[in-house]
C-alpha cells in the first residue's frame, strides 16, 4: 500500500475550510471533480446525515455528479452543500436544464459528522459559506490531513479524529485512492498494543508500557454515540454506477477492518464512490473470470485495492491529527515513541 492522496486519482480535487476558536471547532471538505464524475454510494450507519444519496442509487437516473461535500454540524451540516451548488452555479457546471450554458442544477451529494458544541458553542456550525470556500479551495496534489476541514471537530473513541487520505497505483496504471472523515465511538488503536488495528506500510513502533496506559486512561470514558465515519473512494477507471455502488460497499470492509466496532444505530457511515473514466477497464467476460485481463477480475482488484485504501485513509487520519484548541488529546501527544525520530 501507499502512503499517497486521493488526489492521485486524476481529475479529483480536494478543498478544506475551518473555524476555530472563540466556540468554534468544526469544518467543511469538498472533493471537486471538473467535469463531473460517475458516482454512487452506500449508507451502512443507522443513523446518517445525508443529501441526495436516493439520486445515487444505480436505479435513479442521475449518474453525474459535480462535488462531494462532506461536514461536520451533524443535519445543520448539510446546508454547506448549497454553497458547493453555488459556486459551480458561478461555473455553469451541474445537470443541464435549460437552453443557456447557465441553466444547470449541480448535483452534490454530502454526508455529515456529528462535532455540536464541540467548540464550545452549540450555534458555530457550517452553513453555505464554509462549503463554497471549501469548493474553490480545491486543488490537486499533497492535502492536509488530521483536524482539518470536516475532521476539525471529529473525535475517534476518546482521541482527536480527523481527515486521512491514501492512494494506490495498480499494475495496469489505474489509481484508487480514498478519504475519510473519522468521528467514530469505535476504536482506531488497539488497546493492547497501542497500534491502530490496521497500520499496513505506515512505518510506527510500538508505544511504550507507560504510554499504552496513558492511552487506555484517556479513552476509558465511553464516547457519546452520536458519531459517525464518513468519506468516499475514487478511482480512474471507467465504472458503471452499479460498479460504483459495488465498490463504495467493499470500501465498508475496510472501514471496519481500521475502525471497531462500526455500523451502529447510532453511527451515520456512509462511503461515496466516484470513478473519473480516465482508464478501460478490462471488457471481456470470457471464461476464466478471475483473470485480471477479463472486467469481473479488474473490477475485483479495484475493489480489494478500495477497501485497503480506505482502512488505512481511517488509520491516518488519526495518527496524523493534532490536539485542536484545548479539545481530546490526539495519538501523537499520548504515543510519541510510536512514531520515527525524523518525524
Amino acid at each position: 500500500m501507499g502512503l499517497e492522496h486521493i488526489t492521485d486519482v486524476p481529475g479529483v480535487l480536494v478543498g478544506h475550510y475551518q473555524r476555530r476558536g472563540r466556540g468554534w471547532r468544526t469544518g467543511t471538505t469538498v472533493v471537486r471533480v471538473d467535469g463531473g464524475a460517475m458516482a454512487s454510494c452506500d449508507v451502512r450507519g443507522g443513523g446518517p446525515g445525508t443529501r441526495e444519496t436516493d439520486l445515487l442509487d444505480p436505479t435513479a437516473m442521475i449518474d453525474r455528479v459535480q462535488a462531494i461535500c462532506m461536514s461536520g454540524g451533524s443535519a445543520y451540516g448539510l446546508a454547506t452543500a448549497h454553497g458547493v451548488m453555488r459556486w459551480h452555479e458561478e461555473h455553469a457546471a451541474g445537470f443541464p436544464v435549460g437552453p443557456q450554458p447557465n441553466h444547470v442544477v449541480p448535483i452534490v451529494p454530502a454526508a455529515v459528522i456529528f462535532d455540536l458544541g464541540r467548540g464550545g458553542v452549540f450555534g458555530n456550525r457550517p452553513d453555505e459559506t464554509f462549503g463554497y470556500r471549501a469548493c474553490a479551495a480545491a486543488k490537486s496534489g499533497a492535502i492536509a490531513m488530521g483536524a482539518v476541514g470536516a475532521g476539525t471537530g471529529a473525535v475517534a473513541a476518546g482521541l482527536q479524529g480527523g481527515v486521512g487520505t491514501a492512494s494506490v497505483t495498480l499494475p495496469d496504471g489505474i489509481v484508487v485512492g480514498a478519504l475519510a472523515v473519522v468521528n467514530a465511538a469505535g476504536r482506531v488503536i488497539a488497546p493492547n498494543t497501542g497500534l491502530p488495528w490496521f497500520h499496513d506500510g505506515i512505518a510506527l513502533r510500538r508505544p511504550s508500557t507507560a504510554e499504552r496506559h496513558a492511552l487506555i486512561e484517556a479513552t476509558r470514558t465511553p464516547p457519546t454515540p452520536l458519531n459517525t465515519t464518513i468519506g468516499l473512494v475514487a478511482t480512474s477507471a471507467e465504472l458503471t454506477k452499479s460498479e460504483c455502488r459495488k465498490m463504495a460497499g467493499v470500501a465498508h470492509d475496510g472501514l471496519a477492518r481500521a475502525i471497531r466496532p462500526v455500523h451502529s444505530m447510532f453511527d451515520g457511515d456512509t462511503i461515496f464512490c466516484l470513478s473519473t473514466g480516465r482508464h478501460t477497464l478490462a471488457a471481456s467476460n470470457a471464461p476464466g473470470l478471475r483473470r485480471p485481463d477479463t472486467r469481473p477480475g479488474a473490477l475485483n482488484a479495484l475493489l480489494v485495492a478500495a477497501a485497503d485504501c480506505f482502512a488505512l485513509a481511517c488509520t491516518r487520519a488519526v495518527i496524523e491529527a493534532r490536539s485542536s484548541d484545548g479539545g481530546v488529546p490526539s495519538y501523537s501527544d499520548l504515543c510519541p515513541s510510536a512514531f520515527p525520530a525524523a518525524r
